[in-house]
């Protein structure tokens, strides 16, 4: 059986690979990937945040990819295609002697195509999406880096209304332009009644549903240029089932666009897992192997081999947890984080290396910015990523996600508070009365899974070094929930003093 193969041939390769990253669980995902690809059953794999970040399990995929008989898609960002063509697919290939013709591109090659065929998710869905078959069913499909899938649904899915849109929808509609005009100058005038807020979206009233469904009473549906269709579509879509309709705003522009974009994509996806296996593979999805929620979210069937595997004890974080902070919601909250985040810097001085403070609070992450610059002169940045080798990095999540790969791993990693979507967001308090319309427990299946999920991928850097994690959020300690998060962190070993011997040890650690 192919399992066999692929375990035996991954084996003697990695035995002849001299320095290669070790990963103690290559050949039991191999065997996994393999048995999918045999019986066409579809699987879910979590790797461990620490591998995840690494990428060292994408070798074992491959290997069942180059060795199975007929073709696979793998579904992968540019960046990862770019790093299996030119390093892991060659390497392996020619270890193995097998000679799979290697296709990258957003087009299916042809019916007779037996090789592997690399494509971007967005790609990807938007041919699962389309009614046209763009694919041929029953092909394997590996999906990489399934932690942000959720994420890449709704971004295909959503429809964007943007200014120009109208200018079109004048040309097309010219006998009702002056009431197409009228209609924008009502909406541009709701829109901006809005207060301001820091996000500079805003879910759309019932007065501006109104505006809406006057104009596309005035048009005829069937004649609509694609973009006001498609947005038609789903307006109307959201009178039976939950959609978020929304605009973003430029206040000095005087600008709108309007956006729509399902809630539950769970429904829209079952199709798609149903026309071929499909192997999942994340970092670490959620604490349970099984992963219930996140199947829940996106429509994955219950006959579904789940695998998950856990960092190592040479990957445990150091965390520091204080206890008596205020709690983030208090007015007494920010002065004694700002205090804390000097004691720790201050203690961390003489140790080299990156300290990252991570703030989700936009005023206070460029207070704390401004105060430690004060002091520290340009060793403090807020979201570069030109830094001093001893550098001190202020970032807010998404600058930290998207760049942690290009920086070096933290030795100090300072967490405000828990990344938990802010119900303050409109496009978050929309999906939170999705649940509570629904009886659903919002917190257990929306917040606290997406500050898991965000909390695990931000501290995998540091497990590359055993860095120090201080997390300054005193719910951790005080609210139910805080065990599930420490048990999600792990492995960890938990100190409870602050002293300069702490940074010392690190750096002889990396040594």
């Amino acid at each position: 059986m192919i399992e066999a193969e692929v375990h035996l041939s991954l084996h003697n390769f990695l035995r002849s690979q001299a320095g290669f990253p070790s990963w103690p669980h290559h050949l039991t995902m191999a065997r996994l990937v393999a048995r999918a690809l045999r019986l066409g059953r579809s699987a879910l794999i979590q790797v461990g945040a620490a591998c995840g970040y690494q990428g060292r399990y994408r070798t074992s995929f491959v290997a069942s990819a180059l060795m199975w008989y007929g073709p696979v898609i793998i579904v992968a960002p540019e960046v990862v295609q770019q790093r299996l063509v030119k390093v892991e697919i060659p390497r392996l290939q020619q270890w193995l002697g097998v000679n799979k013709s290697i296709w990258t591109g957003d087009v299916w090659p042809g019916n007779d195509f037996q090789g592997l065929f690399l494509i971007s998710p967005q790609a990807w869905l938007k041919a699962q999406l389309t009614p046209k078959d763009n694919f041929p069913a029953g092909i394997p499909t590996i999906i990489d880096g399934v932690d942000d899938l959720e994420a890449w649904v709704r971004l295909q899915l959503t429809v964007t209304w943007e200014a120009q849109d109208w200018d079109q929808l004048i040309l097309a509609y010219p006998h009702i332009a002056e009431e197409i005009r009228s209609v924008r100058a009502k909406l541009t005038h709701e829109l901006f009644q809005h207060p301001a807020n820091p996000y500079e979206c805003y879910l759309i009233s019932q007065a501006e549903t109104e505006l809406l469904n006057c104009l596309y009473s005035a048009l005829d549906i069937d004649t609509l240029p694609d973009t006001w269709k498609k947005f038609w579509q789903q307006f109307q879509y959201s009178c039976t089932s939950p959609t978020l309709l929304w605009a973003t705003i430029s206040r000095r522009q005087g600008l709108f666009s309007l956006h729509s974009a399902p809630i539950d994509v769970a429904e829209i996806l079952t199709p798609i897992w149903q026309r071929q296996p499909v192997v999942l593979i994340g970092s670490s999805l959620e604490p349970e192997t099984e992963a219930p929620i996140f199947r829940q979210h996106l429509g994955l069937s219950e006959e579904l081999t789940c695998l998950k595997f856990s960092d190592s004890q040479t990957e445990a974080i150091q965390l520091y947890i204080p206890y008596h902070l205020p709690l983030p919601n208090t007015p007494e909250f920010q002065a004694a984080f700002i205090h804390k985040v000097r004691t720790l810097v201050c203690l961390s001085a003489t140790s080299p290396g990156l300290t990252v403070v991570l703030v989700g609070d936009v005023p206070l992450k460029s207070q704390v910015g401004a105060i430690l610059a004060s002091e520290f002169g340009s060793r403090v940045q807020v979201e570069k990523t030109c830094l001093d080798e001893n550098g001190i990095l202020i970032s807010g999540w998404e600058f930290w996600r998207e760049n942690q790969r290009v920086l070096p791993a933290p030795q100090l990693l300072v967490i405000a508070t828990l990344p938990l979507p802010s119900l303050e967001h409109p496009l978050v308090a929309g999906r939170v009365t999705h649940y509570k319309r629904s009886h659903q427990d919002w917190f257990r299946l929306y917040l606290l899974p997406a500050a898991l999920n965000e909390l695990q991928r931000a501290i995998a850097p540091a497990r590359e070094g055993q860095g120090i994690v201080a997390l300054l959020d005193g719910r951790v300690v005080s609210r139910s929930y805080g065990a599930q998060i420490l048990t999600a962190l792990s492995p960890l070993a938990r100190i409870n003093y602050l002293d300069p011997s702490l940074f010392s040890q690190s750096s002889e650690d990396d040594s």
